[in-house]
């Protein structure tokens, strides 16, 4: 008596159906193949890939340039001459960007590791194209724009580096596993080879880059130096409204050692505090002039200057994400803020023993104090109440005459230049973006060193990585031959014939040969047909009594 049993089990491979669902929107068992994955898609999987580590270096950027954000919107400011927060729409799209492609990401390497075949959606092929292309356009438009804030990347390394390292050792030691698994399969093909060489190569930069890289974050707390000078640079900006006196009262409670401000020279001769060209940003010119809002800051004279108001547009633009932090108190005095002059700074700055250090905007040709300005700053100084060691003068413009007439003030420059050319000028002070100031030049100004602390870490992270790397490969050559040496009745479908999913879609499943009795020898004959797109089993043996057949 022949009795029939059901080849075909269905398992539940919920995990399985999204993984696919999601990345490829196969989500039928019989959309899923085993087959390699065409050039086609590892062609995709690749641009994914350099999507994805763009984007990475892309939000490394902008996550180590969060000090320099008001500076960027001061630049879209000069450009367009409407302040605005340019940082947010950035940053929101840098981060769903990141979030979407490592997601893919994920996705893909889960497809690897299961050998799934990949086929990445056409939606997320689009996307993926479009964010590669508008990072692209970011990366150079930033790279014109704002050039020199790219230095902020290698100098941030001193202080990331090591953690940087070793996060970036534990990814890619992790990626062995992937590695691993495609390079001891049965096949052989020069795709491996190059898998291998690339892997070994990323791992060996990695090991290696600790020799290059040089960081003092590391140290023991006694060997540290004399805390660092800090300066109030237009004041305290983030806690009140800029170059007025309720942001340098603001920076002095903060224990700063100096102020720095910005100087622009009035029509009638008055040097006072604003860092743009024109006034209409940071006071209510709009309001009282109109038709001049557009006007240069010098051609006003020091009446009309003081009967603007420089603390509003702070609670209207809310530049630093602060306002709401404010007391009432504050929000109020904020509110009755003036344009502040030079001598009332140096004035607060001599009764609070603080040194004073600012730049010099020099007025247009056709301004009456075009040739004056040195002098009206120079009349400005001598007459306060603050010593002349205390103010340290930057411009270039008619040093050797400013040293002539005020010997003891402390020459400054905002120039990078060799340590021979500042000790000609008689420049004993540098003022530099925080980019331009790199370890080897603090150094060498200042004649002091960093100790390097890193070795020891760096080294046993990289022992560690060898030994786990090492351990993975041989891990997946002993799976690999266990599952060479398989059992013949236990046999997929899928690993007796191997068809393209793409040709014609097949269902396969998982064939269940049990016996009942004697059962199936593992000697009897299989011959594999295909009617109506379907590949079926049918056992040609000569049935006994004493054997019974499974039939499809």
């Amino acid at each position: 008596m022949v009795k029939h049993q059901p080849l075909q089990v269905y398992e539940r491979q919920l995990c399985l159906s999204c993984l696919t669902g999601i990345y490829g929107c196969r989500w039928k068992r019989y959309q899923r193949s085993h087959d390699d994955s065409s050039k086609w898609e590892c062609s995709w999987f690749f641009l994914l890939c350099c999507s994805f580590l763009l984007l990475l270096v892309w939000s490394y950027f902008w996550l180590e340039a969060r000090n320099d954000y008001n500076e960027f919107n001061w630049l879209l400011y000069n450009r367009s001459a409407v302040w605005k927060d340019g940082t947010v729409p950035i940053l929101a799209t840098t981060l769903t960007g990141f979030t979407y492609t490592a997601f893919l990401m994920i996705l893909a390497l889960c497809h690897i590791v299961l050998g799934q075949q990949l086929n990445l959606y056409w939606i997320h092929k689009i996307v993926v194209l479009a964010i590669l292309l508008t990072t692209i356009t970011g990366v150079v438009s930033i790279d014109d724009f704002w050039q020199d804030e790219w230095d902020i990347v290698i100098i941030s390394l001193q202080f990331t580096g090591p953690f940087l390292h070793i996060g970036a050792l534990a990814v890619v030691t992790a990626l062995g596993w992937v590695i691993a698994g495609q390079v001891v399969r049965v096949e052989r093909s020069r795709l491996q080879v190059v898998m291998l060489v690339i892997y070994v190569s990323l791992l060996l930069v990695l090991y290696l880059v600790p020799l290059f890289i040089s960081s003092p974050c590391i140290t023991d707390r006694s060997k540290l130096g004399p805390r660092p000078a800090v300066i109030g640079r237009r004041g305290a900006p983030m806690l009140a409204p800029e170059h007025t006196i309720m942001s340098f009262s603001k920076a002095l409670q903060q224990k700063v050692t100096a102020l720095e401000a910005d100087v622009t020279i009035s029509l009638d001769g008055v040097p006072f505090l604003m860092r743009d060209r024109t006034l209409r940003r940071t006071t209510n010119v709009d309001k009282l002039f109109p038709a001049r809002q557009d006007h240069d800051a010098s051609f006003f004279n020091w009446t009309e200057i003081r009967s603007l108001n420089a603390g509003l547009w702070f609670l209207r633009d809310d530049p630093y994400w602060t306002v709401q932090y404010m007391s009432e108190k504050d929000r109020n005095r904020t509110a009755n803020q003036t344009v502040c002059s030079l001598a009332e700074l140096l004035r607060l700055a001599a009764r609070t023993n603080r040194s004073v250090i600012f730049s010099l905007r020099r007025p247009p040709a056709q301004h009456p104090r075009h040739q004056l300005w040195v002098s009206d700053a120079l009349k400005v100084i001598q007459r306060s109440s603050i010593l002349p060691e205390q103010v340290m003068w930057t411009p270039d413009w008619y040093r050797k005459k400013v040293r002539a007439a005020v010997p003891l003030l402390q020459q400054t420059s905002d120039e990078k230049l060799p340590v021979a050319e500042l000790k000609e000028r008689g420049i004993s002070t540098l003022t530099l973006h925080y980019s331009q100031a790199r370890a080897q030049d603090i150094r060498q100004f200042s004649g002091s060193n960093s100790a390097d602390e890193y070795g020891l870490i760096w080294i046993t992270s990289d022992l560690i990585s060898v030994a786990i790397v090492m351990g993975i490969f041989i891990f997946q050559k002993w799976k690999m031959s266990g599952m060479r040496s398989y059992n013949p009745e236990q046999v997929m479908l899928s690993a007796v014939v191997r068809r393209p999913s793409r040709d014609v879609n097949l269902m396969k499943e998982k064939l269940i040969f049990s016996e009942i009795n004697n059962g199936v020898g593992s000697t009897d004959e299989f011959s594999v047909f295909t009617g109506n797109g379907l590949d079926t089993y049918s056992c040609d043996d000569i049935m006994t009594p004493a054997r019974q057949a499974t039939k499809l």
